[in-house]
């Protein structure tokens, strides 16, 4: 028996409402830093973006992002966005942000962990080149090809053989990538030296959060000015006109979600796809079918 039309509006408010919560579960995390902030330690202002206007234009652009992966889908676009930057730059948050109401089997994200001994022997974009998108596909990279040219070269992974084929390879391998078809936008998320010692410290006393500080990002403060000598020479030698690099102002985090995402969306025209109207056909019921019970030690106890 179908439910009262009253009851329905009741419950789909409920479905929208819930579907918000994720955003707010995540954003009520962050709040619990700006509490221990409060506790003692200092830091950074807090960020000039009203709350209210923050979600509000937030939800606005994620209903967008889901047009444009309709018509990625619907004109077989293949896009790659690179996201970029020094650790804790606010990558991750970024991409939840813009992954948050995709269809993962449109929207993937890849995050490659260190080469493996084969991978170190192979071409050295290969491993890169097997996650690129088919046709009707976004792909988003935490972290790149690009790996080269900061931490491999910083922490001494790499040659400088190795780094300066790296860039003569690179223009020419985007190139390569945007002559097939592919839609490539290279971000560079910019953060200060006092506000990644601010969110690293942050981090060290957040126990929820420790598990993001590597010995590798701690490193990545002693050797600050290595990574922004290599972060210069990277976006002077492989900001080409097929693939321009777009840097993310990203101290205030809030700001930069809703820069990157309205810039992306920018960068791909997209308009409404045709859909057809759909309708839920009726349940089919059989006169021989009779539902058994489920026994009770199945079900996971109601604590709450």
């Amino acid at each position: 028996m179908s439910e009262p039309m009253e009851d329905q509006l009741s419950r789909i408010k409920e479905e929208i409402a819930d579907s918000f919560d994720e955003e707010l579960e995540m954003q009520m995390e962050e709040d619990r830093l700006d509490e221990l902030v409060a506790e003692g330690m200092s830091g950074p202002a807090d960020p000039t973006i009203d709350r209210k206007l923050y979600f509000r234009e937030l939800f606005r652009l994620q209903h967008e992002l889901v047009r444009l992966q309709d018509w990625v889908q619907y004109k077989k676009l293949k896009v790659v966005i690179l996201f970029e930057g020094r650790d804790s730059a606010g990558k991750g948050g970024a991409i939840k942000r813009v992954t948050q109401r995709l269809n993962p089997r449109v929207a993937r994200v890849v995050a490659l962990p260190a080469p493996t001994e084969r991978e170190r022997n192979q071409w050295y974009f290969q491993r890169y080149v097997s996650h690129l998108p088919t046709a009707g596909e976004m792909v988003m990279f935490d972290r790149s090809w690009y790996n080269r040219a900061g931490v491999e070269r910083v922490m001494g992974f790499a040659t400088s053989e190795q780094v300066e084929e790296f860039f003569r390879d690179t223009p020419e391998f985007e190139r390569m990538l945007v002559r097939s078809g592919i839609i490539l936008l290279k971000y560079w998320f910019s953060i200060t030296d006092e506000e990644q010692e601010f969110r690293f410290k942050m981090r060290i006393h957040d126990p929820l959060k420790q598990w993001k500080l590597s010995p590798m990002d701690l490193q990545s403060r002693v050797h600050w000015e290595d990574y922004t000598r290599a972060k210069e020479d990277m976006l002077q030698r492989t900001h080409i006109p097929e693939a321009p690099w777009w840097v993310v102002q990203a101290v205030d985090k809030k700001k930069a979600r809703l820069n990157m995402i309205a810039h992306l969306l920018a960068q791909v025209p997209y308009e409404s796809v045709p859909k057809e109207s759909i309708e839920l056909p009726a349940r089919v019921r059989h006169e021989d079918y009779a539902r058994h019970p489920v026994p009770a030690e199945l079900y996971v106890p109601e604590i709450y």
